[in-house]
């Protein structure tokens, strides 16, 4: 038997995750001693395992939660993870892509603020912002 403390650290985790982890249906809850501590055994390990590695890739604890319970009832969940792996990498490539347009036009901002100070133009405030269009201007 493990208690919270000891399968953290076994895990690479700390104690509280593993409560949290508990307590959102992640891992089955542990036994209780008489004293009210939980008590794990090494069967959890693997699950919290898992758990962090699929939080490396990204996935929510909800996410995470869907995949287990279908391994749960017997069903492989490899489909499940290929279409939220897309979902992410699709909502990784829109974040790049809205990055890559602000850069875009904080580079114009500042390539007019270079041309606005060689022909000494002042702003009224400061030019560099007041002559930058905004988003779908």
């Amino acid at each position: 038997m493990l208690t919270v403390g000891r399968i953290a650290a076994q895990s690479g985790l700390s104690p509280k995750a593993v409560r949290l982890y508990e307590t959102a249906g992640l891992i089955d809850p542990p036994d209780r001693t008489p004293a009210g501590y939980r008590t794990y055994t090494s069967d959890a390990l693997p699950v919290l395992h898992f758990i962090r590695q699929a939080q490396a890739l990204g996935l929510s604890l909800k996410e995470i939660k869907r995949i287990l319970d279908l391994q749960r009832r017997g069903q492989q969940p490899c489909e499940l993870v290929t279409g939220l792996l897309d979902e992410h990498l699709a909502e990784i490539d829109q974040r790049i892509a809205d990055l890559q347009a602000l850069r875009e036009t904080l580079q114009r901002a500042r390539d007019r603020a270079d041309q606005a100070a060689d022909r000494g133009e002042p702003g009224v405030i400061c030019h560099i912002i007041e002559s930058t269009p905004t988003q779908g201007s």
